[in-house]
């Protein structure tokens, strides 16, 4: 009998099966969506796997689902991976990085700080974490802000302007994004409430020390403005033509001779083009000579002859006196 044999050959995979990190909705999300993260581990057939997931490099968590959601904050930003691992210890490879992108909400500063007056260029910029290519909007209240409808309303990318607020223009503020690639829209900036008041405001000047100052000593002038902020101050002599503009409320004069006495006023303001508020009251620095001791020595020793001229009369007109009455 004649005996065929035969070989079987068998084939052992040896190559581990490579997950794949899916993301939904996507890998760019806002602060507060739900993201969810799946680790599909292509070749492993119906094996039951425990998961491991891996964020920038270190384990936070294992579970039996490969399915791995997250409300998202801004400190879920970074690179995840994942990896399987069966009952019999047999591990999966770590799956490539995918980037989650977490941004924040949109915040609206408004400048100058609130309260404005009539006739300030008030600024309204939309800062978003994130991304650019963002086309920002605006709203006044429920109402989107439509800047091609005034001339008063300029924008540049991220900045609404307002020239000449008027108190039509107080009201509730917020601003968001939007964009073509996701996500699409940002959500929108918590509430910023613009006071615009109607009458310039008067600031109230004093000097230091008050009233009368001797040459060689040095007065400090105060404007003070109680309302908001982001004020230059600008100070006025009679003496003279143009205005001296300081950053800080105070300016110091030196007072050299009586000539820098004199009516001095202030007013302060802000933005481009400058919003002035009124002038101050008008304020004298009255200024004195020194009186050296020098100078009260000469005047007694000049006045003495006249003194003693006098004293000595006075003594013969009363023994004349006596001499009568006798």
């Amino acid at each position: 009998m004649l005996f065929q044999s035969i070989s079987t050959h068998m084939c052992i995979n040896t190559e581990r099966p490579k997950p794949v990190v899916k993301v939904t909705p996507d890998q760019r999300v806002f602060r507060g969506e739900t993201v969810t993260l799946t680790c599909d581990i292509q070749g492993g057939g119906n094996i039951q796997w425990t998961y491991s997931w891996f964020k920038d490099g270190s384990v936070i968590r294992r579970v039996t689902e490969r399915v791995y959601s997250i409300t998202s904050d801004q400190s879920d930003s970074g690179e995840y991976r994942c990896r399987g691992e069966r009952s019999d210890s047999q591990r999966s490879d770590t799956s490539a990085a995918v980037t989650l992108t977490v941004s924040g909400e949109s915040t609206l500063t408004v400048t100058p700080d609130s309260p404005v007056f009539t006739g300030d260029t008030v600024n309204l910029t939309c800062v978003i974490e994130s991304d650019n290519n963002w086309r920002y909007e605006w709203y006044k209240g429920s109402y989107r802000v439509m800047p091609h409808r005034s001339e008063r309303y300029t924008v540049n990318r991220d900045t609404l302007s307002i020239r000449g607020a008027t108190e039509s223009d107080q009201d509730q503020y917020m601003c968001r994004g939007q964009r073509d690639e996701r996500p699409k829209s940002s959500h929108s900036s918590s509430l910023v409430y613009l006071t615009v008041m109607g009458l310039k405001p008067k600031p109230e000047f004093t000097s230091d020390p008050a009233g009368a100052a001797l040459t060689g000593n040095t007065v400090t002038l105060t404007c003070r403005m109680d309302l908001s902020t982001g004020w230059d101050f600008y100070w006025y002599k009679h003496t003279l033509n143009s205005e001296i503009k300081t950053e800080t409320n105070s300016y110091r004069v030196k007072i050299d001779s009586v000539s820098d006495g004199g009516q001095y006023w202030c007013r302060a303001g802000r933005g481009k083009p400058v919003y002035y508020t009124q002038y101050s009251d008008a304020l004298w620095v009255n200024v004195t000579g020194q009186i050296s001791v020098f100078s009260i020595l000469s005047s007694l020793l000049a006045a003495c002859p006249y003194l003693l001229a006098t004293v000595v009369l006075l003594f013969k007109c009363y023994r004349a006196r006596g001499k009568t009455s006798v």
